[in-house]
């Protein structure tokens, strides 16, 4: 497929998402990527800020390091499992406070103990920068604790534990399945979503793009699944995977194309495409009833596969 169309949004799109567009555009501009690194990151953390909410009721949180990494823990109760949570941001935007409640909800809303990532971000940090933090903090917590360990991501982080999963493959950790939602997985850029959506509110290709080179910074994405999960030759012996994507997203297709290549393999693999929502709609989960609804199935998955279910044969 080759050139960009033009997509009604006003049609595909109810009020409820329109009015978090409109309220995230108020702190977080659709040119963004064009402003410096330092306000970059200083109209995300204000959207961060915005859309931030009270940890639920008995959640305890602490801060410490992972073999240098720094992490953010929380507890509700004892948990029979531990989910390693790397946020999203590009690569460039966004650490432990960005994704503070998001990951709180996690652990209130699936028992389970999530061990939130502050990898190192990019440009002052590159490829493989933030994939190390990500196998370094992962080994941490397969060292400190018992129980099965689940790798989950929203965007950037959703291709981080998809790259810790193949990079840990085979050795000794108690990897038990992995939920990425709405995932940057170095797919193929003629595939139709990243045409479709080329001018997504939330996300566009050219912000893809962006990204990638400032992460990348000139490393070949072709054959290296750190990079590009996608550009993995052997996709078997990863561990049961969930994919989230949001529909109208440029990197929506790279979702059904990783579970393809997993069940292709015999990896057992599922793709939840999310009709009517945008890249970064975790942050309206409580302004969209999509996005909570979204929000539901992602803390189930993790829910299942922490008990070793699988539910969606």
């Amino acid at each position: 497929m080759t050139g960009d169309v033009a997509t009604d949004y006003a049609a595909l799109l109810d009020d409820e998402v329109r009015a978090f567009i409109a309220r995230t555009e108020e702190f977080y501009p659709p040119d963004a990527v064009d402003l410096s690194i330092t306000d970059q990151r200083r109209v995300y953390d204000a959207l961060c800020v915005a859309f931030d909410y009270p940890h639920p009721e008995g959640v305890r949180v602490r801060d410490t390091e992972a073999s240098g990494v720094p992490v953010r823990i929380y507890n509700a109760g004892d948990p029979s499992a531990t989910i390693v949570y790397f946020h999203g941001g590009g690569f460039v935007v966004g650490g432990l406070e960005s994704h503070d409640a998001i990951c709180a909800e996690l652990c209130a809303g699936t028992g389970y103990r999530v061990v939130a990532v502050d990898y190192r971000l990019a440009p002052e940090h590159v490829f493989p920068a933030a994939v190390e933090d990500a196998i370094a903090a992962t080994r941490w917590v397969g060292e400190r604790y018992e129980g099965r360990i689940l790798l989950a991501g929203d965007s950037a982080g959703g291709n981080l534990a998809a790259a810790v999963s193949g990079a840990l493959r085979g050795q000794d950790i108690r990897l038990r399945g992995q939920v990425l939602i709405y995932p940057g997985l170095g797919g193929n850029r003629d595939a139709r979503s990243y045409h479709e959506h080329a001018f997504a509110p939330g996300l566009t290709a050219a912000d893809v793009d962006f990204y990638h080179e400032v992460y990348g910074a000139g490393a070949e994405r072709a054959g290296n699944p750190r990079l590009a999960p996608l550009e993995d030759s052997d996709f078997s012996g990863l561990p049961p995977t969930v994919v989230i994507t949001a529909d109208c997203d440029p990197l929506r297709d790279d979702g059904p194309a990783y579970c393809d290549a997993l069940a292709g393999a015999g990896v057992r693999a599922h793709c939840i495409n999310e009709n009517g929502l945008i890249h970064g709609y975790l942050r309206a989960r409580y302004v969209s009833q999509k996005a909570r609804d979204s929000f539901e199935r992602i803390v189930a998955a993790l829910q299942c596969l922490g008990q070793g279910l699988w539910p969606y044969d």
